[in-house]
């Protein structure tokens, strides 16, 4: 009896003691030297932990996790393959938004021309892009010049105001109004092909006007005294853009020699250009999101997403991955490629061109599992949709995608000559857009966009995070 009853007094004396301890751990916020001792104790310094410390602290983490199945069992053999024309390279600039937009129509010019090669003036759409976005700006800050400096929204747009990054609507918006002309003549300068240094002059000018603004309506100047003062502001936008990048052309004459040793010789407008050498409708293209931190199947709109005040902002049907891949492969199919955006800061193997779920074995090495879902990723600021590209090919089977092939703005020296191999469990994971024709589009998909759309702040990570990459 005795030894049962001093059994049963130290079971009690160990439950107290146990609830002690963990009541105490709960309660120190602390990370006071007895934390410290105790995660220095859970480290075990035995021979596989010292082979990783040697490892981790003198090798690249990519080369040691390097993922060398998918290395072995790699192809770029695709049994759906679009013709392209080159690859572009949008070097130090956040345009990949505007570089994939062009590549899409890049072909259509070369052979409707019967050109050798073909590229569009990327740095005349910069010119009118950074313009617009300058008016805009201003017009914000005039339009909501009553409200607190912090502002969640106003903060937001203060941000980063005149920023390199853009969306598909941009795009439209841009060769709408200014056209597009020959790359040859408006070439890329050195502030065109590497933004930094404009990007700080125009940031300094927008955030002076836009304090200057505030100050003129606190002390009782009319919307049509801001506006006036907001157009002698331009000028200096203006002015600033043509030293930087030289004076867009309002008419132009094309002469350029056919594969045949043809002159082709005609003077055009921009717009005049676009017409006859594209002809796009361009509003024909929806805006497709797999945005699973909002609810699927419906339309959403995102507040301050678009570069024009004239112009409404950006809209888009939320749709779950899989309907994404299938209209994709059914544009391809139809020998369409579709302009999409996707996070590419995890698992892109550069040298090779890989895109994997998989690529490299961060678990393996550091035992640490991923345990975020795409709506997580989101929601946490742990993935965003960072960069556009295109798909031009895919290799399937029984009518799914196995892989996907992707045309680069990066550049020949990165990915495989900059084309790049997406594997399907990628798109899944990172893939968040795709710009689909309105034809493709099912019945039941296409009466979403009769919605009156969701409204989206505008510090949502959808535009926040491809705004400003």
């Amino acid at each position: 009896m005795k030894v049962k009853l001093i059994s049963k007094m130290f079971f009690v004396m160990l439950c107290i003691l146990q609830s002690y301890f963990l009541c105490t751990a709960a309660e120190n916020k602390q990370l006071d030297q007895n934390a410290i001792t105790k995660l220095q104790t859970s480290f075990r310094l035995d021979n596989t932990n010292k082979a990783l410390i040697n490892a981790i602290t003198n090798n690249d983490i990519n080369n040691l996790v390097l993922n060398r199945d998918q290395i072995n069992n790699h192809n770029d053999v695709f049994n759906l393959n679009l013709a392209v024309e080159g690859i572009t390279d949008q070097k130090s600039t956040g345009r990949c938004w505007m570089f994939a937009a062009l590549n899409l129509m890049r072909p259509i010019v070369k052979d409707k021309f019967n050109l050798k090669s073909f590229e569009f003036s990327e740095s005349y759409l910069f010119f009118w892009d950074k313009l617009d976005k300058a008016n805009y700006f201003l017009e914000i800050i005039i339009e909501t010049w009553d409200r607190d400096i912090d502002d969640r929204e106003l903060q937001a747009i203060l941000n980063d105001p005149i920023p390199d990054g853009g969306w598909w609507n941009y795009v439209v918006n841009l060769i709408e109004k200014y056209g597009v002309i020959p790359k040859e003549l408006m070439p890329e300068t050195e502030h065109s092909s590497k933004s930094n240094m404009i990007n700080k002059t125009v940031l300094n000018l927008a955030r002076q006007d836009a304090a200057e603004l505030r100050e003129m309506a606190k002390q009782g100047k009319n919307a049509t005294h801001l506006r006036i003062r907001k157009m002698e502001m331009l000028q200096d936008f203006y002015r600033l853009l043509v030293l930087y990048f030289g004076i867009p052309p309002q008419r132009f004459t094309w002469r350029v020699e056919d594969k045949d040793g043809k002159l082709i010789e005609k003077m055009y407008t921009p717009v005049e250009f676009f017409k006859e050498a594209v002809n796009w409708d361009l509003n024909q293209f929806v805006i497709l999101c797999d945005y699973p931190s909002f609810p699927l199947h419906d339309f959403y709109q995102i507040n301050f997403c678009t570069n024009m005040i004239e112009e409404p902002d950006m809209s888009f049907i939320n749709l779950d991955t899989e309907k994404l891949k299938k209209y994709a492969l059914v544009s391809l199919t139809d020998k369409n490629p579709v302009w999409f955006a996707a996070d590419v800061g995890w698992q892109m193997e550069r040298d090779l061109g890989i895109m994997a779920a998989d690529i490299y074995d961060y678990e393996s090495l550091f035992n640490i599992k991923d345990k975020m879902n795409k709506a997580d990723r989101i929601r946490y600021r742990a993935s965003n949709a960072n960069h556009a590209m295109v798909f031009i090919g895919a290799d399937t089977t029984n009518g799914k995608a196995l892989k996907w092939r992707v045309e680069n703005s990066w550049g020949n020296d990165k990915g495989n000559k900059g084309y790049w191999t997406m594997y399907d469990n990628w798109f899944d994971k990172y893939v968040f857009t795709v710009i689909i024709n309105k034809k493709y589009l099912k019945a039941e998909d296409l009466k979403l966009l009769d919605k009156k759309p969701k409204k989206i702040p505008a510090w949502d990570p959808l535009r926040i995070s491809f705004l400003v990459n």
